[in-house]
Formats: C-alpha cells, structure tokens, sequence
C-alpha cells in the first residue's frame, strides 16, 4: 500500500503547487494579450447595462437573434446541451428552431439558414453570430423596422469583428452592438 500511497500523496502536492501557483499567473499573463486583458466589458446606454460578451436573447422581427442556448441565456450555469447529433430529442429541438425561424423569415429556405442559428455553442453563451447569419436576417429587420435593406447591410458592415489577430476565427458579429446600432438609427 505505502508503494502506491506515497508517490499519489507527492503528486497531489505537486498539482496543487504547480496548478493553483504558476499555471493561474500564466493564464492571467496571457489574458492580458487577449481584446480588453481578458475581463468583461459592460455596454451601457438608455439607462440600460448590458455584458458585451455574453449572449443575451432577442426575440421580436425588429432585432437580429441571437444563437440559440442550452442554458436560457443564463450565464450563472453555462455549457452546452451534451446530445449527439442523431440524438432523437436533440433532432427534434433542431426542428423546432428551424421551424421557428421559418415562421420569423419566410422569405429565407431552409438551406440557407446558417448553423450557428439553429445551434447552441458549447458554452451556451456566445454573443457573437456568423456574418452570413446577420444578412439572411437583414431583410426581416428591415421589413419590421421600416428601414431600408441597404441601411441594414450596412450596420452589419460597420459591427463586423475580424479574426483576433487577423489568424484566429472567422470574421463575425456581436448581436447586442448590432441591436444597439440598429436602435441608435430608428425608433420604432
């Protein structure tokens, strides 16, 4: 027993100096590489408080909609939904979320409705969506709001995120600075 007891014991106490000392300050210098040194970024304005990189819900024709989540939007509990993809309830999900974005977007087929609107990421809570999938909303956005399909683009345009560094990620969208956008050019 002491053969096999005295080295997990020394190992223990390894992990717990290497992992909670040097690997959490190394994480921390990194972070300070990363857009806004790793921290959460507050968006405010209407008298409303808003956490930019965390996704919230939007669900009327006036505002583009975020990814679906596993989690309801809820970001005390986040991750995913953990079904396969031949998951017969997870199936089902996704053509309840097909459906209703049918019933939002007529005009749109569903071959052309991106993944990341009928998917949740793993976190349950990411803010931003594809730029394919702000333009295949633009033209109900657009309809709701009296505006434009061209004016729409063109927030779509102006909010595009490029690649961290230009290497890493696809070019993509924050949904809450493009609902906030869209509402600083017309009131409904």
């Amino acid at each position: 027993m002491k053969t096999h007891l005295n080295p997990a014991i020394r190992l223990t106490g390894i992990s717990l100096v290497l992992f909670c000392g040097p690997y959490s300050l190394s994480v921390l210098g990194i972070a300070q590489f990363a857009p806004d040194q790793g921290s959460g970024k507050l968006l405010s304005t209407g008298g409303n408080t808003y956490y930019e990189y965390i996704a919230q819900e939007f669900r009327g024709s006036e505002y583009f909609h975020s990814r679906p989540s596993a989690v309801g939007y809820n970001a005390a509990g986040s991750g995913g939904s953990n079904k396969g993809p031949d998951n017969p309830a997870y199936l089902e999900e996704i053509q309840r979320r097909i459906d209703t974005f049918m019933v939002y977007n007529p005009t749109i087929s569903k071959s052309d409705i991106p993944a990341d609107l009928i998917t949740a990421s793993g976190s349950g809570l990411d803010p931003h969506i594809s730029i394919q999938a702000a333009n295949v909303q633009a033209d109900r956005i657009a309809l709701a709001r009296g505006l434009d399909p061209g004016q729409i683009e063109q927030v779509i345009r102006q909010e595009q995120e490029k690649p961290l560094w230009g290497l890493f990620g696809p070019e993509k969208v924050n949904v809450l600075k493009l609902n906030l956008a869209l509402d600083q050019i017309s009131t409904l």
